[in-house]
């Protein structure tokens, strides 16, 4: 009786999940970046903050728009802007993101940096998510010291 309980929540648990990922839906996220669990070349301490907004243009294609602020030990604080894209891979959550962000930061720093995103929607209701993540930002401007392999930690909402 156990194993057929868990099956039937596991599989509504799934139903709900899936309906989130519909077009026409609408996204918003804020999220933590870095918190020392980010690497880079030049960075000792990375602590950061990032919004998103996106909107599902086809069922698990979402399309995205994103502006962040950084903090960095070593570095001048940088400001970010950048568009990208979502797909979820099945429909309980596992998504890979890619995007491109332009940088600003002090003392003249520019860069375009390209990303990669591996993350995991958890469902806390009908449209509320955790999103941890793990991704990777490729500098332009200079590889070794400035692109970044870190975790993310999301909050988002699917309207």
């Amino acid at each position: 009786m156990k194993k057929i309980l868990l099956l039937a929540i596991g599989f509504l648990m799934t139903m709900t999940a899936s309906a989130q990922f519909e077009q026409g839906k609408y996204y918003c996220n804020g999220s933590l970046t870095g918190i020392n669990l980010s690497y880079s070349g030049a960075e000792k301490l990375s602590l950061g903050v990032e919004a998103k907004g996106g909107y599902l243009v086809a069922d698990n294609w979402m399309a995205l728009v994103m502006a962040g602020y950084s903090h960095d030990e070593d570095v001048d604080d940088k400001f970010a802007v950048g568009v990208g894209g979502r797909y979820y891979i099945i429909q309980n959550g596992l998504y890979m993101g890619l995007n491109a962000r332009l940088v600003h930061g002090g003392s003249g720093y520019n860069d375009i940096m390209p990303g990669l995103e591996l993350g995991y929607a958890f469902f806390l209701g009908k449209s509320v998510t955790i999103e941890p993540s793990v991704y990777y930002d490729q500098s332009i401007k200079n590889h070794s010291d400035y692109s970044k392999v870190g975790l993310r930690i999301g909050v988002g909402v699917y309207l």
